[in-house]
């Protein structure tokens, strides 16, 4: 029987501990950017919101 080896788009974290510098660097800086994007999303979304509200409020006080 023979194994094929498939390259995974994310290894699993024990691959990570063995492998070198470059390859957990790499991870980090994957991991850093994924955290950026998840926080601009929240950011862009909470002012959204804060904008409606806004207008809300201006509408209503009718000045």
């Amino acid at each position: 029987m023979t194994h094929t080896h498939i390259a995974t788009v994310q290894p699993l974290p024990s691959s990570i501990l063995h492998n070198s510098t470059a390859v957990r660097s790499q991870h980090t800086r994957a991991a850093a950017k994924m955290a950026v994007q998840f926080m601009s999303r929240k950011l862009r979304s909470f002012n959204r919101k804060a904008v409606a509200v806004t207008d809300l409020a201006q509408m209503q006080g009718g000045h």
